[in-house]
């Protein structure tokens, strides 16, 4: 029986899964949700993040992911996965920034993995990491830019990306619902940030993850477009499929469409894990 692999994406952690994680037990299907380095337990939520905020300090405050790479993520993930794969086949799953590390872990170590499941992930073949494509046309359509004023401290010097999710300013949540979660409810919505944190590793969104035909390109794979996401366009998600099926033309990925948000899905359980459930595996 196959394990599926969970991935979280940027300023997330394993409980982004837990909604899936309870539909596929349901279906007597096993899980793992990984918390990358720096996430989950291990997030850092300095005193100046809480209540009551001081975001002066806060600016200046060292991230504890300054140093994490991509690699970083794949070195971690690694140990689970070979373990998992001594007792069968391994399915990796990445939402959003999730992407580049089932990418990166597939390029380095196909043989563990029998399928590979993009959730409007990142997935980059021509350029090397997400910040690269969204200088990109396709890019034009994300809500993404309308949040920048989430962001605090000079990245140099904090390094890493911080979005203060705690914040006050009503139209700043309003907009990044708009850009993420447009079809929850607004305690829905709430519910999100509160188990989100605020720091993301630059190294990790500017690292190179591009896919390799020689290893990621014999795994076969999955993407789930989201055709009411804002954050990252369908006509985003789209260049990415045509990208990695014209790396790979004797192995195109499986497309499957959902009407969700970027982080909507989480909240239509049941369709994911049906369609985690029908992927095909690679033949031993």
């Amino acid at each position: 029986m196959a394990t599926y692999v969970l991935v979280h994406g940027s300023g997330s952690n394993s409980f982004l899964w837990t909604s899936v994680q309870r539909e596929l037990a349901l279906r007597g299907l096993p899980s793992y949700a990984a918390d990358l380095p720096g996430h989950g337990l291990d997030a850092q939520y300095p005193a100046a993040y809480q209540a009551p905020q001081d975001l002066d300090a806060w600016a200046t405050e060292p991230s504890t992911l300054a140093t994490v790479t991509l690699q970083d993520n794949v070195d971690s993930l690694l140990p689970a996965v070979r373990r998992l794969a001594a007792n069968g086949p391994v399915i990796l799953v990445g939402a959003s920034l999730g992407g580049v590390t089932i990418t990166a872990l597939a390029n380095q170590a196909p043989e563990l993995v029998s399928h590979l499941v993009y959730i409007s992930a990142w997935a980059p073949v021509s350029k090397p990491n997400p910040i690269e494509y969204m200088g990109e046309p396709e890019f034009a359509e994300s809500l993404i830019p309308t949040v920048a004023g989430l962001s605090v401290g000079d990245p140099a010097i904090v390094g890493a990306g911080r979005a203060n999710y705690r914040t006050a300013d009503k139209a700043l949540l309003e907009a990044l619902k708009a850009a993420t979660m447009a079809d929850a409810t607004d305690t829905q919505f709430l519910a999100l940030l509160n188990i989100l944190q605020p720091d993301e590793s630059l190294q990790v969104m500017m690292g190179d993850a591009r896919a390799e035909a020689a290893t990621w390109g014999t795994v076969p794979r999955t993407f789930v477009r989201l055709t009411a996401d804002r954050s990252l366009p369908i006509a985003l998600q789209d260049l990415l499929i045509r990208e990695g099926n014209e790396l790979t033309p004797d192995n195109q990925y499986a497309v499957q469409s959902l009407d969700a948000s970027h982080v909507g899905w989480i909240h239509q359980p049941d369709r994911i894990a049906d369609i985690l459930a029908g992927v095909d595996l690679k033949s031993a």
